[in-house]
């Protein structure tokens, strides 16, 4: 095994000596989850843009930390630094079981110390009248607006990631205990979840595949100018929607915070933590909680309760 310093750049045309097309094919293989697919693909083309500009040209310990001081002042958040650390620790291991990296190489590379966050991330996500307004946004009578109707039900009642969404087909939309269920969702560490859905979904559902016909495959498509359907949306363009819709209402959100409304707003109407956990797909409670930040009560704060009220200061 080589233990000499490997170059960043100019080597995809170099398979024995890198290879970095094919280490970095190793490494986005090694998720499962489109989203995560997508994030580590990001952090690596961001790392090698990076090394192309910069005159670290040596894949090693010092690279990685000269990086992450890039990464830093971008004003870039901690989670996110985090992500790119571990994708790059990914990289190296991949590297040192190809022969291409030394074991000392990257032992060093794993060594780097991520970011650490500081209490907990608040997120956006929705009232129940913001919900409510933007769910009534989309025309009732138009094609396109009966699919909208039925994606943005789906996303807010049901908290599923847009890459589930646009992925979902007929056959995943089942009857179980009496009610609709989305069964075999794939998720993260290759989770496999069941989620209920609500009854208002379900019917904004069934009057959108009616109207266009659906009764097999992909359950959300494109639509043409002419009105006839394509093939399966894009994540992406459920994410332009779900903007498009917000903008109208006055506020900047992405379906990631449609999740985070459905987690937080089944949280305040008393939903057990471990049931919202469960259709959220979580490994862990703890996350669940991170995720909802339910330490902190922001409807009954502890400033609630000081009894010095004044109408002004």
């Amino acid at each position: 095994m080589s233990s000499a310093p490997v170059p960043i750049t100019s080597v995809s045309d170099q398979p024995p000596v890198w290879g970095w097309v094919r280490v970095r094919a190793l490494v986005i293989d090694s998720v499962s989850s489109p989203h995560s697919r997508r994030a580590y693909t990001t952090a690596l083309d961001d790392f090698r843009r990076w090394s192309e500009r910069s005159e670290s040209r040596i894949f090693n310990r010092e690279t990685v930390q000269q990086y992450r001081v890039h990464l830093e002042s971008r004003g870039v958040s901690a989670s996110t630094v985090n992500l790119h650390l571990t994708v790059l620790r990914k990289l190296a291991r991949e590297a040192s079981l190809n022969g291409i990296l030394s074991h000392e190489a990257a032992a060093k590379i794993n060594d780097v110390k991520g970011r650490r966050q500081q209490g907990a991330r608040l997120g956006t996500w929705l009232t129940p009248e913001q919900a409510r307004a933007l769910l009534d946004l989309p025309s009732r009578d138009s094609l396109r607006g009966k699919r909208d109707r039925a994606l943005l039900a789906f996303l807010l009642g049901c908290g599923l990631h847009r890459g589930e969404v646009a992925s979902l087909t007929g056959d995943r939309v089942n009857e179980r205990d009496g009610r609709w269920v989305i069964v075999g969702i794939e998720g993260k560490g290759n989770r496999v979840r069941n989620v209920p859905m609500p009854k208002w979904a379900k019917g904004s559902l069934d009057r959108w595949t009616q109207a266009a016909d659906i009764r097999s495959g992909k359950l959300f498509r494109a639509i043409a100018q002419n009105g006839k359907l394509g093939k399966g949306l894009s994540p992406q363009a459920v994410y332009l929607i779900v903007r498009g819709y917000a903008e109208q209402l006055g506020i900047t959100i992405a379906p990631h915070d449609l999740r985070r409304t459905f987690a937080k707003l089944a949280h305040r109407g008393h939903s057990p933590l471990e049931q919202i956990q469960m259709s959220l797909g979580h490994e862990s409670i703890l996350t669940t909680e991170r995720y909802l930040n339910v330490r902190q009560n922001l409807a009954d704060a502890p400033c609630d309760h000081l009894g010095i009220e004044r109408e002004s200061l």
